[in-house]
């Protein structure tokens, strides 16, 4: 008998979406801190990245969210839309932050909090990028191996989780150096980014924002 590895199968795609819009009044770095919920345009951003995967016609073969809420309530909608349950992945959770529950603009200018900002390549204001790759990587590529379709289609694995996670997974496949300036990240809320594995690689193959329409009336201060 042949066998063969799931990952082999060219068709199977792996989607990192970002979660919609959070309600953050206050306009802080909510970061891992528990009860930051979707607000109603956030909802509905939320509803646009599933309305996007079920347009592109390709089965799914499983939905897996980061424990924070914000994931878990922008995992809602693909889940309903493809008939799944989503199952919680740790590993693919917000970085953890000093400046977790601060309005950022103003922390900054705080003496107290600059030894916090000493070394932007680390970051040593909360995790490794090297960490959050590590992390990341590892999740998806379980995420390759995940078993086929009733029907032996492989089906695409869906992977809800935040800007910074999604973007170092970003740096990390295109071989990129993990400093960056973070209003440069290429990571919108609700976006989808998707990968191949070929051979041995994981390949970034497409990036869409299907809650492009709804971004300009978007705050989006609170990632970190």
């Amino acid at each position: 008998m042949r066998f063969r590895r799931l990952a082999d199968v060219a068709n199977r795609q792996v989607h990192l979406v970002r979660h919609g819009e959070v309600y953050n009044p206050d306009h802080v770095l909510y970061g891992r801190l528990p009860d930051f919920h979707l607000s109603p345009l956030g909802r509905q951003m939320a509803q646009a990245a599933a309305d996007d995967l079920v347009a592109r016609n390709r089965p799914v073969a499983a939905l897996i969210a980061s424990p924070l809420l914000r994931a878990q309530e922008s995992a809602a909608p693909i889940g309903a839309a493809f008939g799944l349950a989503a199952v919680t992945e740790p590993r693919i959770i917000e970085p953890a932050n000093h400046f977790e529950g601060k309005v950022m603009a103003k922390a900054v200018r705080n003496p107290l909090n600059w030894p916090w900002l000493i070394n932007p390549a680390r970051p040593s204001w909360g995790e490794s990028y090297r960490s959050i790759a590590d992390r990341m990587l590892a999740a998806m590529t379980d995420a390759f191996e995940l078993p086929p379709l009733a029907d032996d289609e492989p089906g695409d694995v869906v992977m809800v989780s935040h800007q910074l996670p999604i973007w170092i997974a970003h740096l990390a496949v295109a071989g990129e150096r993990f400093m960056h300036d973070p209003r440069q990240r290429r990571c919108e809320l609700s976006s989808i980014t998707t990968f191949e594995r070929h051979g041995d690689r994981i390949v970034e193959v497409g990036y869409s924002d299907p809650a492009a329409p709804l971004q300009p009336a978007a705050v989006d201060v609170g990632a970190v």
